[in-house]
């Protein structure tokens, strides 16, 4: 949790116990009912570089959203331990936030992580307290810029205005809200379990101030997914009464991610019980589940620098996919998502071609909350589309597509596929040369048109700047000759 702890171990200090040890033998982590729509992540300093790392890489599971307390970019230490010391805690002006952001699509091309196209629709909440010594606020405010390359800035909740330690902030357990020490949470007056939950998931049913049931906490074997790697043998879950096996209920999921030195060998049940997220999870029907470090563990962190993998980053790290087995397991319990009933879109149509692009047209189906376009089979909308038309853009000259439509509901689910819709680009003016062609950054360098170079985009041939690669900066190129492209307009 507090990273001096990466360079020495602390001195040991008794804790008290904090709820009741389990007298059980641990079991297996059950399959139960849950919209894989609805599963998010959360974490606090290690967990929150963890948090980020599960929510980038396998944004397919986690693309709802995610929470970071005390956290940083994805790949921020670069494998390094004097970066993790540095940079990414104490010095946040030298993290290299554009390389970073190349990084993550480098990699999501390459196969290595998921897509980062499932990004867009993600809510991501931050917090930072003002007084954290241990990972600046500067490092949040990294994150944060990181996360704008990805996320659209509506979907972000960015809290740096309460004066705490380096803690997890909770309004009615803890230390202090200004102290650092064991077990690293902080009574702030501010309940940050809820803010979190009701930014990813909306308004939810007032939580449960009641002592919850201790049937509804489950120790269980983490040693089926994963032994070593720096992690224990048991991990946790709190499981509502109407989520276990054999309820009625479609449930969530939030995995929760403790700090250095906060799992169960170090704090007992303290992070599991008191950082407020069960009671909310109770009225809720979310199943929370909180994997566990162990004390092999450097520090009882969880791998965010390479202490235990050099692909702890990717989906192909240790820790990284033992807790994504973790959440198919919990999301194996029958058919977890809403049943998808929307018909297919009507009147499906092509018109406007030019060289480069083409515009298609639908009717609108009732009940539907976006549409999702693909060319030849393939989506080619980067965020869901509201309206009933959207042109193509990208398109290679004298070509002919193939387009259909489908349409999709508030949770991205979607309903049947149209009927196709062709249409052929026209030709190119003057061999290729002197064609505009107005795209985002991605669009334009997936066409050839430009490259990207520590995370900004480029035009090919003239090298001109046309600012951060992602789906929201657009520019218009304009060819002047094989192979070369200026930012410019066309009549």
């Amino acid at each position: 949790m507090a990273f001096n702890f990466i360079r020495a171990a602390a001195a040991g200090a008794a804790i008290a116990l904090c709820g009741v040890a389990s007298v059980h033998a641990a079991v297996n982590l059950p399959a139960l009912k849950i919209d894989k729509t609805q599963t998010t992540v959360s974490g606090l300093s290690s967990g929150g570089f963890m948090a980020v790392q599960l929510h980038v890489a396998y944004s397919a599971t986690f693309a709802k959203g995610v929470g970071v307390v005390a956290g940083g970019p994805f790949y921020c230490a670069e494998a390094s331990v004097v970066n993790a010391t540095g940079r990414c805690m104490a010095s946040p002006t030298g993290i290299p936030t554009s390389t970073l952001v190349n990084t993550t699509n480098t990699w999501a091309g390459q196969g290595v992580i998921d897509p980062v196209a499932n990004l867009q629709n993600s809510k991501v909440y931050l917090f930072s307290g003002t007084l954290d010594s241990v990972v600046k606020t500067g490092v949040m405010d990294a994150l944060r810029t990181y996360y704008n390359s990805f996320v659209p800035a509506a979907n972000v909740v960015y809290k740096k205005d309460i004066a705490s330690e380096h803690a997890m902030v909770t309004d009615d357990y803890g230390n202090g809200c200004s102290t650092k020490g064991t077990p690293y949470i902080s009574d702030c007056n501010f309940d940050l379990a809820s803010a979190m939950l009701q930014h990813l998931y909306g308004t939810l049913n007032a939580r449960n101030n009641a002592t919850l049931p201790s049937g509804n906490f489950i120790e269980f074997n983490q040693s089926e997914f994963i032994s070593n790697h720096g992690m224990a043998t048991t991990g946790w879950a709190y499981v509502p009464q109407a989520c276990q096996a054999g309820g009625t209920a479609t449930c969530k999921l939030h995995v929760v991610l403790h700090g250095c030195k906060q799992n169960v060998n170090d704090v007992q049940q303290q992070y599991v019980r008191n950082t407020g997220y069960n009671r909310w999870a109770d009225s809720n029907n979310i199943v929370m589940l909180y994997p566990q470090t162990s004390l092999a563990a450097t520090n009882s962190c969880w791998d965010w620098w390479g202490y235990d993998s050099a692909n702890y980053s990717k989906k192909s790290g240790p820790q990284m996919a033992a807790i994504k087995a973790m959440v198919d397991r919990v999301g194996s319990g029958g058919t977890t998502n809403p049943p998808v009933d929307l018909p297919a879109p009507t009147g499906v149509s092509t018109s406007g071609a030019t060289a480069s692009s083409m515009a298609i047209g639908w009717n609108a189906v009732s009940g539907a909350a976006s549409y999702n376009v693909y060319r030849n089979g393939n989506k080619t909308n980067a965020l869901p589309v509201t309206a009933t038309n959207f042109t193509d853009t990208g398109l290679a000259a004298s070509t002919t597509y193939s387009w259909t439509v489908r349409a999709a509901d508030g949770n991205g689910a979607e309903g049947a596929v149209s009927a196709a819709a062709s249409g052929t680009t026209l030709a190119a003016s003057g061999g290729g040369t002197g064609t505009c062609t107005t795209a985002s950054n991605y669009a334009h360098t997936m066409a050839g048109r430009a490259y990207v170079y520590g995370g900004y985009t480029f035009a090919l041939g003239s090298n001109q700047s046309m600012g951060l690669w992602n789906i929201f900066v657009n520019n218009t190129l304009k060819q002047t000759s094989p192979n070369y492209y200026v930012i410019g307009t066309c009549p």
